[in-house]
């Protein structure tokens, strides 16, 4: 894999960028935004990837950093918005119908992971909902990889917290079980 695959290789990477885009900044229209300014700098730096490094780790990892310096703009501006749309639940296609104990369940997860520090809620999306491996995400926030691990331990703990001793069948519900991470 090298930067002159990576033309190539984008257009079937922009649902899972678009949805990583969308989990982190909560609006379409930035989610939107952040997707075209990534490609954009992966097109342009193209020459940077390494065959070692996955596509998709590293444009995850140009979202992350694009996001990031636009928190720190608006967090400037005095503008920060970061609350997550409740609408969002609506947007990712379920390949299976959900029963209304299902749904109600995958709402109070999303909650528990919207309430989170944005720090461990961006370690649990790239880990359990995208399935990158610690060390990719490690890669793409441009931590330790203990970090990351330390990380998803507190995240854990938090959303257990937060559904007490109901803990364990929300988890495996949402793919969140501590076997099902490493």
């Amino acid at each position: 894999m090298s930067g002159p695959d990576l033309p190539d290789m984008l257009p079937g990477m922009l649902p899972r960028l678009w949805a990583f885009a969308l989990r982190i900044c909560g609006d379409r229209h930035d989610a939107e935004d952040l997707v075209q300014r990534a490609c954009v700098r992966g097109l342009e730096r193209a020459h940077q990837l390494r065959p070692d490094t996955s596509a998709l780790s590293w444009m995850f990892s140009i979202v992350h950093s694009i996001w990031v310096t636009e928190i720190r703009a608006r967090s400037v501006r005095n503008r920060s918005s970061m609350e997550w749309n409740d609408a969002l639940v609506e947007t990712v296609a379920d390949p299976a119908q959900c029963t209304p104990e299902e749904y109600a369940i995958h709402n109070q997860i999303v909650s528990a992971v919207e309430r989170l520090p944005e720090a461990q809620r961006l370690v649990i999306l790239l880990v359990a909902v995208e399935g990158l491996t610690y060390s990719e995400a490690a890669a793409v926030l441009d931590v330790p990889i203990g970090t990351v691990m330390s990380r998803l331990s507190r995240a854990r703990q938090t959303i257990g917290a937060m559904f007490g001793d109901k803990a364990s069948a929300p988890r495996k519900a949402a793919g969140l079980r501590k076997d099902s991470l490493s």
